[in-house]
């Protein structure tokens, strides 16, 4: 198992900043509903403390408090961009150094966050806006990408 003593200081700061930029992501792709959704963002992380001991790793990820630092990003595009980037090198971060359980653990997380993100307001009466759609295809690709170097 591993945990925040496995990575240097600069890894773990991507690796706990990675799920609430794909929440930050979903939710930016969609006007509206920034409350709810920074709201259900905390109960994400509430409820994955909650599921306590099933990995060190995303034990130590959900109980950092949730930052979300972002260059200010000059369209939604861009934004997306960024926050694929980061996702992508978290993730890679975490397949080289942790298990694939824990990599399994830290990507379903992050996935489950941005949906309930999603979700948390309905827009144009739909739970899910297509744009909200498409981000969260687009973080999936991330999600799954194959392991990059690691540094």
């Amino acid at each position: 198992m591993t945990g925040k003593t496995d990575y240097s200081e600069q890894e773990w700061t991507e690796i706990t900043a990675a799920p609430p930029l794909a929440g930050l992501m979903v939710a930016a792709s969609q006007r509206g509903g920034t409350f709810r959704e920074a709201l259900s963002m905390g109960k994400a992380y509430a409820e994955a403390r909650q599921q306590h001991g099933s990995s060190q790793l995303l034990d130590e990820v959900v109980s950092t408090r949730p930052k979300v630092e972002h260059e200010h990003a000059h369209s939604p595009d861009e934004l997306r961009d960024d926050v694929l980037g980061k996702v992508t090198q978290a993730v890679a971060l975490v397949r080289a150094k942790g298990t694939e359980q824990e990599a399994a653990d830290y990507t379903a997380f992050i996935k489950s966050l941005a949906e309930r993100v999603a979700s948390a307001h309905r827009e144009g009466g739909e739970d899910v806006s297509d744009a909200e759609r498409a981000a969260l295809q687009a973080l999936d690709g991330a999600l799954a990408a194959p392991p990059a170097s690691a540094a």
